[in-house]
C-alpha cells in the first residue's frame, strides 16, 4: 500500500526528490501518436513553460527535468527556509499569481484598511499558503492539473489524464542526486528522440548547455556552485563543467551501447562520488529499474533508517552501487 506523502518527504533528511508523472490514457502528452498520426509535440512547450513558471512561484528549485512522450521527470530541491523568510505580502503575491485567494487576502495584498479580525484571517490564510508553496505535492498539483485541463479541452473529452499519484523518490546524498539528474537529462537519448544532450528539446540539460555557452547558468534552474561549500550560496556542490562532461560521456556510451568505451573513472565528479564507471552507467542509464523509494549510498541509507525507525524494515530503501 502506498505511503502518505507526509511520510515520504522528510526535509530533515534531504531536500532532494525525484518526481515522475505518467499519462493514464493511450493518448500521448507530447510527440506523435503512431496509431492516429496526430501530433502532440506542441504540448511539450506547455509543460516546460509551466515548470519554469512554478519555479519562480514556489520555494522549490528545479535541478533537472525532461518532458517525454507520455511522462515527465523532475528532480526537485525544496528550499523551505526561503519560504519561512517571506513576508506575508510576498506569500500572498506569489499565491495570487496561481489562485484568487480570499476576499480578505486580496484586500490585505492591496494594503486596504481592514478590521482586526479580517487581518487575522488573511494572515492565517497566508500561513497556509506559505506551507503549500514549499510542498512537493502542491507543486505537482499546480503543474499537472492545468496541463490535464488544457489537454482535455484540446482533445474534446473529459476524465482522468494523469495517473492518480505521481511517483516520488527520496534522494539522500550527492551521489543519488547526480545520478538521478543524469538519468533524467539522458531520457531523450535513451528513447532515441535526440542524438545529443544539447539537442534534447524541453530538457534541463539543453537549457544548461545554452546558458553555459554564454558563460552563465539559467536562473530558472538550481545552480551548480562548485566544489567548495559557501554558506551564502545555495546550489549543487559540483562544477557545472564537470557535470556537463559527465552527462555527455554517459550519453555517448548509452548510444553506442559500448560500456567502458570511455573511461569515466577519470572524470573528477565520479572520483568525488566514489563510484566506478561501470556502476555509474548501471545507475545513470537504468535509474528507475535499479532504485526504489529511497535512494542513497550505504552510509546515507543507514543514517536515514536510524532517523526514521519503522515497525518493519523499509524494503524501499535502495543503495547506490559503490
Amino acid at each position: 500500500m502506498p505511503r502518505a506523502r507526509s511520510q515520504q518527504v522528510s526535509l530533515s533528511d534531504t531536500p532532494y526528490y525525484h518526481c515522475i508523472s505518467r499519462c493514464v490514457r493511450r493518448a500521448f502528452l507530447c510527440g506523435e501518436d503512431s496509431v492516429t498520426g496526430k501530433s502532440f509535440e506542441h504540448r511539450r512547450g506547455w509543460i516546460e513553460a509551466r515548470i519554469l513558471f512554478l519555479s519562480q512561484i514556489f520555494s522549490i528549485d528545479i535541478c533537472a527535468y525532461a518532458v517525454m512522450s507520455n511522462h515527465l521527470h523532475l528532480v526537485l530541491h525544496v528550499d523551505d527556509k526561503q519560504a519561512k523568510n517571506w513576508s506575508t505580502h510576498e506569500v500572498l503575491r506569489r499565491w495570487h499569481s496561481l489562485h484568487k485567494g480570499t476576499l480578505f487576502t486580496q484586500q490585505f495584498a492591496r494594503g486596504e484598511a481592514m478590521p482586526e479580525y479580517a487581518i487575522e484571517l488573511a494572515e492565517s490564510s497566508a500561513e497556509n499558503y506559505r506551507s503549500r508553496l514549499s510542498d512537493i505535492s502542491w507543486f505537482m498539483r499546480e503543474l499537472n492539473e492545468p496541463i490535464a485541463r488544457q489537454a482535455n479541452r484540446e482533445d474534446e473529452c473529459t476524465g482522468r489524464f494523469w495517473e492518480g499519484r505521481f511517483k516520488s523518490q527520496t534522494l539522500l546524498d550527492e551521489a543519488s542526486v547526480l545520478a538521478c539528474m543524469a538519468y533524467v537529462d539522458l531520457n531523450p537519448i535513451r528513447a532515441n528522440i535526440a542524438p545529443t544532450p544539447e539537442t534534447s528539446d524541453f530538457t534541463s540539460i539543453k537549457m544548461r548547455v545554452k546558458s553555459a555557452k554564454k558563460g552563465t547558468q539559467p536562473k530558472a534552474l538550481h545552480p551548480f556552485i562548485g566544489n567548495e561549500r559557501n554558506e551564502k550560496s545555495e546550489g549543487i556542490l559540483f562544477k557545472l563543467t564537470d557535470y556537463l562532461e559527465l552527462v555527455d560521456m554517459t550519453g555517448r556510451i548509452a548510444r553506442q551501447d559500448k560500456r567502458g568505451a570511455i573511461d569515466l573513472s577519470l572524470t573528477p565528479i565520479l572520483q568525488r562520488l566514489g563510484i566506478s564507471s561501470d556502476n555509474w552507467l548501471t545507475i545513470a542509464i537504468q535509474f528507475e529499474q535499479n532504485t526504489h523509494g529511497v535512494v542513497g549510498q550505504e552510509h546515507s541509507i543507514t543514517r536515514y533508517k536510524n532517523a526514521q525507525p519503522r515497525s518493519r524494515p523499509n524494503k524501499r530503501c535502495c543503495r547506490l552501487l559503490a
